[in-house]
């Protein structure tokens, strides 16, 4: 088994969930709450739709499990938060994505949430600063940084099918 993905999924109002399948083909989602919770779920082997454990974890629960998890943990979805209150986060363009194909410019993403697309991963390769021209594709990386509502408000645009 190569890098295990994590799809992520906007829950406008709510926050993020974070998908992962094991290479032994087990299911479990992580829901980042706006408030800084968190819910791990594992679902059933035999019937991955069924919810086997939910556990909520408050903040500094979530925090100390990531330490013990992977010790000196960088979580790759939020990058950085301040007292200011911006968070910068990784949001991945979808291949159905309605923006696949089409330019950066037409997401209206700054007028329409206050958030900004600083950088775009792609393959092995960083665009800082892309431009209103950039051309999106399926399997971007966006780096998103605003206010929490505004970045949740920016995921939300960007997975649009």
């Amino acid at each position: 088994m190569g890098t295990p993905r994590i799809s992520s999924t906007p829950l406008p109002g709510i926050g993020v969930r974070y998908d992962l399948t094991t290479r032994e083909h087990r299911r479990l989602s992580v829901v980042a709450h706006r408030e800084g919770g968190r819910t791990l779920s594992t679902y059933r082997q035999d019937d991955p739709d069924e919810c086997a454990l939910s556990v909520r974890l408050t903040a500094k629960e979530a925090e100390a499990l990531i330490g013990a998890l992977m010790p000196s943990h960088h979580s790759p979805a939020l990058l950085s938060t301040t007292e200011l209150g911006l968070v910068a986060e990784r949001v991945e363009l979808s291949s159905a994505s309605y923006w696949n194909g089409r330019v950066l410019g037409e997401t209206r993403m700054r007028t329409e949430t206050g958030a900004s697309i600083v950088a775009v991963l792609r393959r092995a390769d960083a665009i800082p600063s892309p431009a209103p021209d950039f051309r999106l594709a399926g399997g971007d990386t966006l780096i998103v940084i605003g206010t929490r509502e505004g970045v949740e408000a920016a995921a939300a645009i960007l997975g649009r099918e």
